[in-house]
């Protein structure tokens, strides 16, 4: 079979998902019945979702012979053509209500795809019905696009599409009743959260929107001010423990829900992500906080929050961060690299793996007080059992993480060169690799254009884990250069 045919039977797959894409498009409109003053803005979301929908139509009826079987580099062309073109028809809507011009609006989009969560609308003065968007592309695009195509249709879409997307696990010997049983746990979540939210005094818009910005570890705020606004502790805690459910691996999550506590909590990244909010929370409040606020017990919140925000790469806040002490900034900045688990809504190099280098590295020193012809391995706990570090999965680990470092320093220098501060490119660059959203007020509606696309460049590596992309190019210079 040639190299064109098999682009060709690829691009079915991409129409498939357009079909999907569309239909979120049109999600917002729900809302009109509450929200009548705003039904100027139909055609906004109901042209792109036309064309994004006709276009799939059409694509999706391409042919495939039954023998065909999407390649590695084929998947993640189709992954990483998807949520680009994702973010290209969810940008319209902005664009055509004159909100923001092609550039912004496109960074606002994949923000909300890739659960970032920077933004460069003033939701203060923003309709309703663009708010309820910006939080449901967040939703979907935290379980993920294919994810959702597959829950729909059956195991024959692909397990090669569902491991691209970062679906490392196969939660059921079916991936189709896998998809379809994460979507239940997070509709579940879902509901539950914005009930909590309504029951401790949030409105009901506000409940709707925070509880799936803060399932989709996303940080989209019907507030300019964020969770702070609310000033509530009971919100902050259910905000708190969404974000730790959202970044929590999908697998990790059915075992929660089926009441395996000793099982979840003998995880290795469940285990770590403790550990380091364990630590880092009291000695951000006693060593920067506590002379800026003023007593311990506002210290230790404000720490509490804002920690579990950077670590699970959500982005909600409750504080600003600029009269922060350099090394509360430094504390942030580590946290938003880490970031949260593997096969979550989570970005970041992932706690999974920082738990690998971590064990590796601690394995090497000790071993060099070990008998010589002693065999133990170090291992990690992973839902699907435990796991021996072998030194591919070393190497796969530290790679990526080495990347990850790489990709972060070249899109520092840039925010650099265009006249920011060290601290404030490092963290603002940090948070839009990690897909976390904190900002320092280098994104707003007048940043430079060539900064928003860097930034748009660096959210769509963090959310499609870096490798994905880079296979997706390689994949098509091959097909480019290499003919049968």
């Amino acid at each position: 079979m040639s190299k064109n045919y098999k682009t060709i039977y690829s691009l079915k797959y991409i129409g498939v998902m357009l079909i999907f894409i569309a239909g979120i498009i049109l999600l917002p409109l729900l809302i009109l019945p509450f929200y009548s003053d705003e039904a100027d803005y139909i055609l906004c979301f109901v042209l792109p979702a036309g064309i994004a929908g006709t276009l799939g139509f059409v694509m999706s009826r391409i042919i495939v012979p039954e023998e065909y079987r999407l390649s590695a580099g084929n998947a993640a062309t189709v992954v990483v053509g998807t949520w680009a073109i994702a973010a290209f028809f969810s940008s319209l809507p902005f664009v055509m209500a004159g909100k923001l011009n092609f550039t912004q609006a496109y960074f606002e989009a994949m923000s909300g795809w890739t659960t970032t969560g920077l933004s460069v609308i003033d939701v203060a003065n923003s309709p309703k019905i663009f708010l309820i968007f910006r939080s449901i592309i967040q939703f979907f695009g935290g379980v993920g696009i294919v994810l959702l195509v597959v829950s729909a249709l059956s195991e024959s879409f692909g397990m090669t599409l569902f491991a691209s997307e970062g679906h490392n696990d196969k939660l059921l010997p079916n991936i189709a009743k896998s998809a379809r049983l994460i979507l239940k746990i997070y509709a579940g979540y879902f509901i539950a959260g914005t009930l909590l939210y309504i029951a401790f005094g949030m409105p009901i818009f506000d409940a709707v929107n925070h509880s799936m910005a803060a399932l989709s570890t996303g940080g989209f705020s019907t507030e300019p001010s964020s969770i702070g606004a609310y000033n509530n502790l009971a919100i902050e805690l259910v905000t708190v423990i969404l974000m730790l459910l959202g970044s929590t691996n999908f697998y990790a999550n059915m075992i929660l829900v089926q009441g395996k506590f000793r099982n979840f909590f003998r995880l290795g990244e469940t285990k770590l992500t403790l550990f380091l909010i364990a630590v880092f929370v009291p000695i951000v409040a006693f060593a920067s906080l506590l002379n800026l606020y003023g007593n311990l017990s506002s210290s230790i919140r404000i720490s509490f929050f804002n920690i579990i925000s950077a670590l699970t790469t959500t982005g909600f806040s409750t504080v600003t961060y600029n009269d922060w002490p350099d090394f509360a900034y430094l504390v942030m900045i580590l946290l938003m690299v880490i970031g949260g688990g593997i096969g979550s809504t989570a970005g970041g190099i992932k706690v999974g793996r920082i738990n690998i280098i971590a064990k590796q590295i601690s394995w090497t020193a000790r071993r060099k007080f070990m008998p010589e012809h002693m065999v133990n391995k170090p291992a990690v706990y992973r839902p699907d059992g435990k796991v021996t570090i072998t030194n591919d999965l070393y190497l796969e680990a530290s790679n990526y993480a080495l990347t990850f470092i790489t990709i972060l320093m070249f899109g520092t220098s840039i925010l650099i060169l265009a006249g920011y501060g060290l601290k404030e490119a490092l963290f603002e660059f940090s948070s839009a690799l990690g897909t976390v959203g904190l900002s320092v007020g280098v994104t707003g509606i007048n940043t430079p254009s060539y900064v928003l696309w860097t930034m748009t460049v660096g959210m769509f590596l963090g959310r499609l884990e870096i490798f994905v992309v880079f296979y997706s190019i390689l994949n098509i210079v091959k097909k480019r250069f290499y003919k049968n």
